[in-house]
């Protein structure tokens, strides 16, 4: 009997140290940018601009592929308001990445 749980423990810990040995690995594969030309833009992602965001045009688009998976950023501007949109592979919408006002420097009164 001494035997048997001597062996079953020396399996347990053989398996607790091959446990803690196995190595991950983890890709960190760079984003791939590619300039996409506004006209080559898929028809979704030109239609849902139209519809939501009246008076805005495409100041230019990107597609980006990272870990097998490709999206599209859209910049959009509206006066001294720009957007950035994020697309799917198949043209739907997914975020909103940020929003940016052009704030014109106040002239400074002279004395």
């Amino acid at each position: 009997m001494k035997k048997v749980l001597f062996v079953l423990v020396f399996v347990i810990a053989v398996l607790a140290v091959n446990a803690q040995a196995t190595k991950t690995t983890v890709t960190n594969a760079k984003a791939t940018r590619t300039t996409v030309q506004v006209a080559d833009l898929q028809k979704a992602i030109t239609d849902n601009i139209a519809k939501d965001y009246v008076g805005f045009t495409i100041k230019d688009a990107t597609s980006v592929t990272a870990n097998n998976s490709v999206t599209y950023e859209v910049v959009i501007v509206k006066g001294t308001t720009t957007e950035t949109l994020i697309y799917d592979k198949d043209g739907k919408f997914v975020k909103k990445i940020a929003q940016k006002v052009a704030i014109k420097p106040t002239p400074k009164k002279k004395k």
